[in-house]
């Protein structure tokens, strides 16, 4: 495994994610905004939950293709659609979903949630941008 996930003394005790990952790799792979979609371009799910999942599924497929693995993962940017802090459980709900079904760390590595106008479609609430380091 690449990177540490760690919660240094003095930053928010959060349970979710990690606040600080140390990499050590000699490459780092840059993964493009994944929307939770289907390889034919199509919402795997209307609500925010489902494309939360399914949008982390596709940047680990994305991280595997590179030769890298779940524990490679140094950061992650959700962007949500009309972001307010009501819609944290259900963000929450579908990162635990891809925890459990695809492998992704718990807690999960440091995240960045930025709320957004729209994404590339109307159909789509969020895309997630990820860095991943690889020994």
């Amino acid at each position: 495994m690449t990177v540490e996930l760690m919660h240094p003394d003095g930053l928010l005790r959060q349970t979710d994610y990690s606040p600080v990952a140390v990499a050590t790799g000699s490459r780092l792979v840059l993964l493009a905004g994944q929307a939770g979609v289907t390889p034919d371009f199509k919402p795997a799910a209307p609500d925010l939950a489902g494309q939360t999942h399914a949008a982390l599924r596709n940047i680990i497929i994305g991280v595997r293709g590179a030769g890298g693995d779940t524990g490679d993962l140094a950061r992650l940017t959700f962007y949500v659609v009309d972001w307010a802090p009501e819609k944290w459980d259900e963000l929450l709900a579908g990162i635990a979903r891809a925890q459990q079904d695809e492998g992704l760390p718990a807690p999960a590595p440091p995240i960045t949630v930025i709320g957004v106008q729209a994404l590339f479609t109307p159909e789509f609430v969020v895309e997630i941008e990820a860095t991943a380091v690889l020994g």
